[in-house]
């Protein structure tokens, strides 16, 4: 390889060397997009020389992080060794005993950080607990790409919030739905598998109680990639508790949650009895469970990535609400009419300047369907 470096704003430098290396613990990172939350998705390798000795990710929360699995994966190869680990190395006990200690006592040189933890547990006291062992260490290298992987989990370490989503299909003329509701499927089978590897990375899928009534949805994850998965949670909006229980999403295993307005007991007591947890949340002006508190409470229940799947009405308050990160938009080639459903339900639009806006950062074919990632572009 050229041995050419890329220089650091602190004067440090990194070589391709290490750009390769970092680049293959992101890599391990990713397998563990379905199974690690509310954990962040770490990956480690450990290299003497330009030799990788040890590799590991952190599979899921209460299992061992990325570090000690790539220190044992080294088998005591890892005195004097370089490890690179996507997120800093943590310094406090949690679940796990500290993963800067394991790093110290098993004698290593050199410790190369993809971005610093943003919990406020850690927050460079790993680093500066490594550096004080006398151990070399760097922080920054492709920080960007390491901070993506994990969106949710730093936004709700920074502002106590999760990363949210809403997932939508259209026909060309910007339809969800015949007017009799009628909505499978707009999309082709290649965008249908990408929704369900889009659900098997969130740490709940959120609809409202018009889609619940409408479509009884399973509401899970099924991805055809996927060798180990932990079912994301689901969440119904229900004002007036009126979710029957009854419903095939209260059937599935793992965690399902109803937040409501409403403090029925006869009605609450129904869906407890079938597993549910019902919450009550501060309304909107019109009753319904209000977008925005919603979406903090989901922060505080330690929700990493949040998928609403949802009607006009729904996608309309989020859109209003502004508490949407990104929207994936499926558009589909074909035609549904003036009579079908539209995407947003936005009243007392009264002019052009009032409407919102989004930007486009991602279009892509999928099958025969568009795939288009767009944000605010406020």
């Amino acid at each position: 390889m050229s041995s050419s470096i890329f220089p650091l704003s602190d004067g440090a430098s990194w070589s391709p060397e290490d750009h390769c290396f970092m680049a293959h613990a992101l890599r391990l990172a990713e397998k563990g997009m379905y199974t690690t939350d509310p954990n962040p998705r770490v990956g480690s390798v450990v290299v003497q020389g330009n030799e990788v000795v040890g590799a590991g990710w952190h599979q899921r929360a209460g299992g061992p992080h990325a570090e000690i699995a790539a220190l044992r994966d080294a088998r005591g190869r890892a005195a004097g060794a370089t490890v690179y680990v996507t997120l800093e190395p943590c310094s406090h006990h949690g679940r796990t005993p500290p993963c800067a200690d394991a790093l110290i006592e098993a004698g290593v040189h050199r410790v190369v950080a993809a971005m610093q933890d943003p919990n406020p547990r850690v927050a460079g006291q790993g680093l500066e607990r490594l550096r004080r062992a006398g151990i070399e260490v760097s922080c920054g290298l492709l920080a960007r790409e390491a901070e993506r992987l994990n969106q949710g989990f730093v936004k709700r370490m920074r502002l106590g919030l999760p990363f949210v989503r809403s997932k939508l299909a259209m026909s060309l003329d910007g339809r969800t739905a015949l007017a009799s509701g009628d909505s499978k499927w707009i999309t082709g089978d290649a965008a249908r598998r990408d929704v369900h590897r889009l659900r098997a990375r969130s740490s709940v899928i959120v609809t409202g109680i018009g889609t619940l009534r409408a479509d009884d949805p399973f509401l899970t994850a099924r991805p055809n990639d996927a060798t180990e998965l932990e079912q994301p949670a689901r969440v119904i909006l229900d004002s007036r508790l009126r979710s029957p229980p009854n419903a095939r999403v209260f059937q599935q295993p793992g965690r399902t949650l109803v937040l409501t307005t409403a403090s029925d007991p006869r009605a609450r007591q129904a869906l407890l009895d079938v597993g549910a947890e019902v919450l009550e949340v501060e309304p909107d002006g019109a009753g319904r469970p209000d977008v925005a508190a919603v979406v903090r409470l989901l922060g505080r229940l330690e929700f990493n990535e949040v998928l609403f799947e949802a009607g006009a009405s729904l996608n309309g308050a989020l859109l209003s609400a502004g508490v949407v990160d990104e929207w994936v938009v499926y558009l589909a080639p074909c035609v549904l009419g003036d009579e079908a459903r539209g995407l947003f339900r936005l009243p007392g639009l009264a002019g052009m300047a009032d409407r919102p806006e989004l930007a486009i950062v991602d279009a892509r074919r999928v099958g025969s369907d568009m795939r288009l990632i767009l944000r605010s572009s406020g």
